[in-house]
């Protein structure tokens, strides 16, 4: 794995790499351990395991929203390597538009007001794929959804990236994905769910529950299984509960 360059808008040390196994090559995404600046409220485990684990949660599910996410060494020791995703431009998922000029296709997030000071709305598409994403984002308690963390893949895909903080055991959620409040699961996500319930269970031989204590401790574990039978049990995607800001800042 060679470095070709640095992400210089992420917080944590982010490095672009190129891969070349038996003459196949790739790109990646490394975000070593020791480049981690310590977070207060997420002092367990690394933000690498996280990533890792929120990939394996994905997987276990079948939603396939993050792109392949292991835990490996590389030239600045052990780290988060995360397959590159080549965006298209042109495909747009989150977006700040005009109060007036939502189109079909669209949900509504929060009215607000643009620099100018006009009325403007956060939306995200009406997408299948996105709408796994946000049951995953409660599953995982995820912390920080950003627009910018929500990418269209020029393979036609929908990836989330960047879950360094996810999976702490209390309620952090937060992000950009609200359009579905209050609105009965899609039958994929339920299977989902449902699937990822049965890989949970300790003595399931797939070996998720042990895979996940390798990253996160087992009150998380525990927190992780806790949602995941409320978001089940519910039938719906929440609503804020309030003890939280909703959306994370900024919020691209």
């Amino acid at each position: 794995m060679e470095v070709e360059g640095r992400l210089t808008e992420a917080s944590n040390t982010t490095l672009l790499c190129v891969i070349d196994f038996n003459g196949v090559e790739g790109r990646c995404v490394y975000k070593p351990v020791r480049g981690e600046r310590p977070l207060w409220d997420f002092p367990d485990g690394t933000l690498a395991g996280r990533e890792v684990a929120t990939y394996l949660v994905s997987e276990a599910a079948g939603f396939g929203v993050v792109p392949t996410t292991v835990l490996r060494d590389g030239p600045f020791g052990p780290g988060m390597v995360q397959r590159w995703i080549d965006t298209d431009e042109e495909r747009e998922l989150v977006d700040v538009v005009p109060a007036r000029s939502v189109g079909q296709g669209w949900r509504t997030v929060l009215r607000a007001r643009d620099a100018a000071g006009d009325p403007a709305l956060l939306v995200h598409a009406d997408d299948p794929a996105l709408r796994r994403m946000a049951a995953l984002d409660v599953v995982v308690n995820n912390a920080d959804r950003k627009g910018g963390h929500v990418l269209a893949g020029v393979d036609g895909g929908v990836y989330g990236v960047d879950h360094g903080i996810c999976l702490h055991r209390e309620e952090k959620l937060r992000t950009v994905l609200w359009g579905w409040v209050g609105e009965p699961l899609s039958d994929d996500v339920v299977d989902g769910l449902r699937r990822l319930r049965k890989a949970l269970s300790p003595g399931n031989r797939a070996g998720l529950d042990d895979t996940l204590h390798e990253h996160l401790t087992r009150a998380e574990v525990s927190a992780l299984r806790s949602r995941l039978s409320k978001l089940l049990d519910a039938n719906e995607l929440p609503a804020p509960g309030g003890r939280w800001p909703p959306i994370p800042w900024p919020a691209f």
